[in-house]
């Protein structure tokens, strides 16, 4: 498998759910601080480009940078360039975990979803 960059903050519970079944399967991944360094807009563009996610789905929707950022109704004006500029330059909008080899890629957290994918 290639190797595998882990964007999640270490106070997420779901992170840490996702962290830890990573850990119980011996899976091998970089730990990258998703609020201080987000994925890049290449990885972000993949992931909303992909069959099994869309745009929207990279927002972190109960997050307070969405909130209070108005994303609800801004992310319905912007283009598809500006939101992924947007989510790309703050990680606290994106919606977390993010696991990516560079080809393949989950968001959130979902056992099964990470059984097909990554075991």
């Amino acid at each position: 498998m290639s190797d595998l960059t882990f964007y999640a903050y270490s106070k997420c519970s779901t992170c840490k759910k996702a962290q830890r079944w990573l850990d119980e399967r011996d899976v091998s991944y970089t730990f990258v601080d998703i609020t201080t360094a987000p994925p890049p807009k290449a990885i972000l563009a993949a992931i909303a480009a992909s069959d099994d996610y869309e745009l929207k789905h990279l927002y972190n929707t109960s997050g307070k940078a969405y909130r209070e950022g108005g994303y609800s109704e801004l992310r319905k004006s912007l283009s598809e360039a500006a939101q992924l500029k947007a989510l790309a330059g703050n990680g606290r909008l994106i919606k977390r975990p993010i696991l990516s080899d560079g080809t393949r890629h989950t968001v959130g957290f979902k056992a099964d979803v990470y059984e097909a994918t990554w075991a």
